[in-house]
């Protein structure tokens, strides 16, 4: 086995959110490297899970390095929106006790530039799947102006997105993204903790990958399952997936849904799916923080399902 090459974010939270699963299953629906997949199996040894990817570079590592555990893992190659309705569908659902998602693009992804989700990417990808149709490339310089505004506004909250997808215009086609940051860093945001491409990035990446579609499928599979006593366990690594998360759970915390005009309650107030365990999100420790940078974008927020009778 080749060497690890990064340690999960979180992974003490991770770990704490799901010490009291004695059984049954854990999804983790982007198994990555398969680093916090690895550590919830050796703290739950009597726990089976399933993981999902759809980068088979992804895949091929997390199968070797969770080899070891035989039949307790199987994983499955696709999007975790789609792969979780065909999931959900084959077990027993009342056996899932966990699900895990770390949104957005891994330290696989990141790491090697090839996949050009680097501002230092000599191309222009952004894909997490390498087989998806669309990738960066074809959003940089086939979208149309209102196209590119709709997207640095709505994924990248940048405020001059119309100057931003007018610099674009004028000066594709791109073929890396470093071309890219580079023609565009006059335009961009200079702050000190972050580059001035991230959000840019950012908005591209979001927009290839459907990231924020994803998400709200996957809650809305979860949401339409009635898992029984499951934790479910969101990290987030910006202000767009948080505040989806932090909204969903709100909604599945309300016990009466009647409208708001309404003079008195006829829903019968208890359609609660549960209650909010992380009531502010759940962030890296200093610790982690000097040991992973990237931990300190990271936002964890955990659910906990109730069982149906308890509703």
């Amino acid at each position: 086995m080749k060497n690890i090459p990064h340690v999960p974010v979180l992974y003490k939270e991770v770990i704490d959110a799901f010490k009291e699963i004695k059984d049954g299953i854990i999804i983790d629906c982007t198994t990555g490297y398969g680093g916090h997949s690895s550590m919830i199996l050796d703290a739950n040894p009597h726990v089976n899970l399933i993981g999902i990817d759809q980068d088979q570079t992804a895949i091929d590592f997390s199968s070797e390095r969770l080899k070891k555990y035989g039949k307790r893992v199987s994983i499955k190659k696709g999007r975790f929106s789609v792969v979780i309705e065909d999931i959900l569908k084959e077990v027993d659902i009342s056996q899932i006790k966990g699900i895990l998602a770390d949104i957005g693009v891994s330290s696989l992804q990141l790491d090697h530039k090839e996949r050009g989700f680097s501002y230092e990417s000599e191309t222009l990808d952004m894909r997490m799947n390498k087989d998806a149709p669309l990738s960066a490339y074809e959003v940089v310089n086939e979208y149309s102006k209102k196209e590119l505004e709709r997207i640095l506004l709505e994924y990248g909250e940048l405020r001059n997105n119309k100057k931003i997808a007018s610099a674009i215009i004028e000066n594709r086609p791109f073929k890396s993204a470093k071309s890219l940051s580079d023609a565009l860093k006059p335009h961009m945001p200079q702050g000190k903790k972050i580059h001035p491409a991230t959000l840019l990035m950012q908005a591209i990446r979001i927009e290839v990958n459907d990231e924020l579609g994803e998400l709200k499928g996957l809650l809305s599979s979860l949401e339409k399952a009635s898992l029984s006593h499951a934790t479910v366990a969101v990290i987030s690594f910006h202000s767009l997936e948080d505040r989806i998360v932090k909204k969903t759970y709100a909604k599945w915390a309300k016990s009466c849904i009647c409208p708001q005009e309404a003079m008195r309650c006829t829903c019968g107030n208890n359609n609660a799916l549960g209650k909010v365990i992380s009531k502010k999100p759940i962030m890296a420790d200093k610790n982690e923080l000097k040991e992973n940078v990237r931990s300190r974008s990271a936002k964890m927020r955990i659910f906990k399902m109730s069982g149906i009778n308890e509703r």
